[in-house]
């Protein structure tokens, strides 16, 4: 693996356990429903995450750490759009 793959890598897990974390906890404190920020969260921290890709590519899905990142950023971003729309 390179270096540059490494930090992919571990940026991934960081952000797999930051954001999948904090969005799991979001839902246990505050509830499932109305939509949260803690759905959106916990996706983008899926989404981030190598063991989502591994798995992904196992399946015959081409997932790239790249293409991972932007999956959990669009996620990121529509967690805050919706905070920002909900009354």
């Amino acid at each position: 693996m390179t270096t540059s793959g490494r930090l992919w890598w571990l940026a991934g897990w960081a952000w797999c356990v930051l954001a999948g974390g904090g969005g799991l906890w979001l839902l246990c404190t505050r509830g499932p429903w109305p939509l949260t920020n803690g759905w959106y969260a916990l996706c983008s921290g899926l989404s981030a995450c190598p063991l989502t890709g591994a798995l992904l590519r196992r399946v015959g899905v081409p997932a790239t750490p790249r293409g991972q990142a932007i999956a959990a950023l669009l996620f990121f971003i529509a967690g805050h759009i919706h905070r920002w729309l909900q009354p």
